[in-house]
């Protein structure tokens, strides 16, 4: 599904549309609703949920607002009035919000025939999932390294799985001639135990954005599907997992839109019961449901080709049309097939 018509076209930038204020007015702090009367404990109290910013408050429901220790209806109501005073709600022309959008980046992959099947990269203020492929280990390094359209920045790497390896990042490091103790100190790494967890993870996450913004520039996550396939696995619990599921999807498309980041997911793929009966060429989907489907702007079905080649396929975009492309995994991580 599109997303791109949800939240974004909230701010409302007031100075003409130039481009370093745009900056400036995409991280406004929480600590501006002092100014309006909110006391510092209960910007506090906020900042303990992780909303760090004034369009986190207005992407948040006056309910879970409620939720929040020790915020009443009626402080929520002035907090959500205060925040509105500093956002403009209003709407935006296309052009408007064309210029908006000039604030995307796009980060390589490290192969060209892949970047160009994503329309440049891996695309910041959205999520990206690939499905059948490698570890996430292998998307790491690329977003370190300055783009035609940003300066690089640092990752933050989530691993559900246990399949995050350093030592690959010295192999990618060395192909690229980078410092291997930079490229590693600019990489946060988290392990998470459950899908609680995995969401709680989140909390930090947008801190940490907030305390350095601009500083990340991707945020990958090995893999969304696989702790809650271990949480919830009985056939009555699905409803409840894909409940928790649409918030941490939700959730994340909100940090990736307030803090201008790419998100980017693995997943696994399980066989297609229903694909027997149709005669798809490729029987297997990826996990997660119409939510997860619906949560990802773009993705990437990955299948192995001949020795270390894969071809990459987008699967659904609402944006990109459905080609292929072949890239190579070496030892330095992603490249382009040699012919």
């Amino acid at each position: 599904a599109s997303i791109t018509m949800k939240s974004m076209e909230d701010q409302v930038v007031q100075e003409e549309l130039g481009y370093q204020d745009d900056e400036e007015s995409f991280f406004q702090d929480i600590d501006l609703l002092q100014k309006h009367g909110i006391n510092v404990a209960d910007i506090k109290k906020l900042k303990s949920v992780g909303i760090c910013t004034i369009k986190g408050i207005q992407m948040t429901t006056k309910r879970a607002l409620c939720n929040v220790k020790g915020l009443s209806e009626a402080k929520v109501e002035k907090i959500k009035e205060a925040a509105n005073k500093l956002i403009e709600p209003g709407f935006l022309t296309a052009f408007e919000y064309s210029e908006k959008r000039k604030m995307v980046f796009h980060i390589s992959t490290g192969s060209q025939e892949f970047d160009k099947l994503l329309g440049g990269g891996i695309e910041s203020m959205a999520i990206t999932e690939a499905f059948g492929g490698e570890s996430g280990c292998t998307w790491i390094l690329t977003a370190q390294l300055p783009g035609a359209d940003y300066t690089g920045g640092k990752i933050i790497f989530i691993d559900t799985e246990n399949t995050f390896r350093p030592d690959r990042l010295r192999d990618i490091a060395d192909r690229f001639n980078a410092d291997h103790d930079a490229v590693l100190d600019n990489v946060l790494y988290a392990r998470a135990y459950t899908s609680e967890h995995q969401m709680e993870l989140l909390d930090f996450v947008a801190a940490k954005f907030h305390e350095e913004p601009g500083i990340f520039k991707l945020l990958i996550i090995d893999s969304i599907m696989a702790l809650f396939r271990v949480d919830f696995s009985g056939r009555g619990e699905l409803a409840e997992r894909q409940q928790k599921l649409a918030q941490m999807l939700s959730r994340l498309q909100k940090i990736s839109e307030e803090y201008n980041v790419a998100v980017f997911v693995t997943n696994q793929m399980t066989a297609d019961p229903g694909a027997t009966m149709t005669f798809q060429a490729d029987p297997k989907k990826p996990i997660g449901g119409h939510i997860l489907a619906h949560a990802s702007t773009t993705r990437i079905s990955l299948r192995k080709g001949r020795g270390e080649l894969r071809i990459a396929k987008i699967y659904d975009s609402p944006e990109m049309p459905e080609n292929e492309a072949t890239f190579a995994i070496t030892a330095g991580g992603i490249g382009d097939a040699k012919e």
